[in-house]
């Protein structure tokens, strides 16, 4: 239905998109000549920043490796991987492949968008496994979920004004998340995007004739168990195929995630979600050998989370450092009214995601400039900081920061995606400035 309006879209994507690699090089090229010139940063000083703030987000990288990775080797136990061919066999014609997709992705991302991400992309693999449907469409319908995390249960901007002590508490006191998540405004957002995101999705397919279909072999099993004794195993070969040994230490977690979440009351976050995936992946594989051979069949596709997190890490430097970042903010407060403040928050918010796709990060940066507006405006405090989240997550369609899970666990790359998630970007985006502004 929308083949039309997305082929000339995915053509100009394909030829004009390069590597995320490249992407972000170019992106901090263009944010230190910016900071050089339209900041009182010198070049020296924003070359300063960009240098200190590389290493800033080791941490956060290292949890996305895991959440990669611990997906990965999750997945490919075979409990799992007989659960999502079920439901992979039953989604059928096409369209149904993709409505279903683009449901359990969303609903996924709700919970967490860590588990959001990779379980889209997993699922997208074994749909692909037993469905003809181009694998493009399905993988950016996988994506395309993501787009309701900060509305969600684990979004940073909600969560933060909810705790007692955040950084803005002088200024709007405690915000409690039954005005921010579960307030009607976003709960029609997300029933708006669960039903649109879906149907969108589902006519971004093409013809059969000009639909793009993975080689399914790609695709096979490259985990095979290696539980079988061999003849004249040593004893470290004994220990790395004992059963028991993965058991015990996967038992030993699942206890303590037990007591966790069931005792201590405490929630998803991205750690806790990074505990179930291992935990149950080495319960599962049960030998530590089958756990390794996952593990180097996951490694290939961290590479660009390795390689890329440390220049996002920078660029996020010289946007606060210099002030940058909160230029852009300004710039859209200053033309708005206590009825468009959240209308351009949430434009200012998608603006500043490109360049700092941190959600934690980017509030604590547009906080003090849209939260004081509000107030002098007379705005709903609690509407424009879910503004500010919902275009956070808004961009991240077009970011390939965020893809690179996605991608790397589905095995393609940004530009094969991009074309379709910006059709998704324009419609979605129009979706939500309206129900943000009127509803």
């Amino acid at each position: 239905m929308f083949y039309r309006l997305t082929r000339p879209l995915t053509h100009l994507v394909e030829r004009y998109l390069p590597d995320p690699y490249v992407f972000v090089l170019l992106l901090t090229l263009i944010v230190l000549i910016l900071a050089s010139t339209v900041t009182p940063f010198t070049p020296i000083d924003a070359i300063n920043a960009w240098g200190q703030g590389l290493w800033t987000l080791l941490t956060f990288a290292m949890q996305m490796l895991l959440v990669l990775l611990s997906g990965y080797m999750l997945a490919s136990t075979p409990i799992c991987v007989r659960a999502l061919d079920k439901m992979a066999q039953k989604a059928k014609p096409p369209t149904v492949a993709i409505i279903l997709i683009t449901v359990i992705s969303m609903l996924a991302s709700w919970i967490n968008w860590g588990f959001g991400l990779v379980v889209g992309a997993l699922f997208a693999k074994s749909l692909a496994k037993h469905i003809n449907v181009d694998y493009r469409v399905l993988v950016a319908s996988a994506y395309s979920g993501f787009i309701v995390w900060h509305g969600g249960l684990s979004g940073s901007v909600p969560l933060t004004i909810a705790t007692a002590g955040h950084f803005s508490v002088a200024d709007i006191g405690v915000v409690e998340t039954a005005n921010t998540l579960f307030a009607p405004f976003n709960i029609i957002l997300l029933i708006a995007m669960l039903i649109i995101m879906p149907i969108l999705n589902a006519c971004l397919l093409p013809p059969s004739e000009k639909q793009v279909m993975i080689d399914k072999h790609k695709l096979a099993d490259t985990n095979p168990d290696t539980t079988s004794p061999t003849t004249h195993m040593t004893p470290a070969h004994k220990l790395e195929h004992n059963p028991w040994l993965g058991s015990a230490v996967g038992l030993l977690g699942c206890t303590y995630l037990a007591h966790y979440f069931f005792i201590e009351n405490n929630g998803l976050n991205l750690n806790s979600v990074i505990g179930i995936f291992l935990f149950l992946a080495i319960l599962l594989h049960k030998t530590p050998a089958n756990l390794l051979n996952s593990l180097q069949n996951a490694m290939p596709g961290g590479a660009g989370v390795v390689i890329q997190f440390p220049f996002y890490a920078g660029i996020m430097a010289v946007m606060v450092d210099s002030g940058l970042a909160q230029q852009i903010s300004r710039a859209f407060v200053a033309i708005s009214t206590a009825d468009t403040l959240p209308f351009w928050s949430f434009m200012s918010a998608g603006l500043v995601n490109i360049f700092i796709p941190s959600g934690g990060g980017q509030w604590a940066i547009q906080a003090p400039i849209v939260l004081p507006a509000a107030e002098m405006l007379g705005a709903e405090v609690p509407r424009v900081a879910m503004a500010v989240a919902w275009g956070d997550a808004w961009t991240n369609l077009i970011q390939p920061f965020w893809a690179l899970p996605v991608l790397a666990i589905a095995g393609l790359k940004a530009r094969d995606i991009m074309g379709f998630c910006l059709l998704q970007l324009l419609i979605s985006g129009v979706v939500i400035a309206a129900i943000l502004t009127w509803a």
